[in-house]
């Protein structure tokens, strides 16, 4: 089948070569404008056109779609035989004259059990809610925010030390296990409306949101712990400096041992901090300029002792 593909991130690439590896071809790849990224701020290509060049893809990077004069590569493509497009993470808006263009529509790879999570950024609002499980919606797309009728849905457990990172390596690989199968069983899949019932958002994760608030149980910061890694990374002051926390643990109530913020004790096996609730032991950390380190390592560059407290 010859297919349109449009995507941006990793989370995209992974469903793209899944496509290729099921030998259809893929005419017209769409992908976000090199972005400028690091200390140098050098233009970089995203993971899809790197994909894409590798296997010499014709590319399409418009800033937007909605001038028309942009959907003539996608309309060239049709014409040329191209049957569906398959969207993942793309990151741009995709008015009804794009979805009208290819003959069987265009499925979407969405990493949430919709219509639980529809949104920018359903794997870290899963694991920041203390969700048991996520999994992969295939849809087709309609005009609304991924209100699209089910295809596949697929359903994945979240473990306790699952990441943002880990998680998404783990949908990544459904979704392009799923989206093969969708288009191997394309005349055969039944459109399922989304359930009126159970509708969540998951907002794009803002740098903003990276503080932790000491106040909250020891349970929940665990779990933003876990959702912001690698981004933005939940982040603590202690002693006027900003640390990033990258991985911690949260421990039994320790009601009467200090206030939310106050260090408990600090050793080779972690960081222990006061919360409304319980405590955290943080196990990974980072110093400004520095690398992501063990409690042991850090602790021997960064000294704590029991009783320094964190902002709140």
């Amino acid at each position: 089948m010859k297919v349109i593909f449009a995507g941006t991130p990793e989370f995209a690439a992974t469903a793209l070569d899944a496509i290729l590896a099921a030998g259809h071809s893929v005419p017209l790849v769409l992908t976000q404008p090199d972005r400028p990224t690091g200390r140098g701020m050098q233009l970089m290509p995203s993971a899809v056109k790197q994909l894409a060049v590798k296997h010499g893809l014709a590319l399409h990077q418009p800033e937007r779609l909605k001038d028309p004069a942009t959907h003539e590569p996608i309309r060239a493509a049709v014409a040329a035989g191209a049957e569906v497009m398959v969207v993942a993470a793309y990151g741009l808006i995709l008015p009804q004259a794009v979805l009208d263009l290819p003959p069987r529509g265009c499925l979407n790879i969405h990493g949430s059990l919709l219509p639980r999570w529809r949104g920018a950024a359903p794997i870290q609002r899963a694991i920041e809610a203390g969700d048991a499980e996520t999994g992969i919606t295939i849809m087709q797309m309609d005009a609304g925010l991924d209100t699209g009728a089910m295809l596949l849905k697929e359903a994945l457990p979240i473990s306790a030390a699952d990441t943002a990172a880990s998680l998404h390596d783990k949908l990544a690989a459904q979704g392009a296990r799923l989206i093969v199968d969708a288009l191997a069983r394309l005349d055969q899949l039944v459109p399922t409306p989304q359930p009126s019932e159970g509708v969540t958002y998951a907002a794009k994760i803002a740098k903003s949101e990276a503080g932790l608030a000491w106040t909250q149980p020891a349970a929940v910061l665990a779990r933003r712990v876990r959702a912001f890694n690698p981004f933005p990374g939940a982040a603590a002051t202690v002693n006027g400096t900003a640390l990033k926390l990258w991985r911690a643990e949260p421990l039994a109530t320790t009601e009467g041992r200090g206030e939310p913020g106050t260090v408990l004790s600090a050793d080779a096996a972690g960081i222990v901090v006061a919360c409304g609730e319980g405590a955290l032991r943080l196990t990974e950390l980072q110093k400004p300029g520095g690398k992501r380190l063990a409690a042991r390592d850090f602790l021997s560059g960064f000294p704590l002792a029991a009783g320094a407290r964190f902002d709140a």
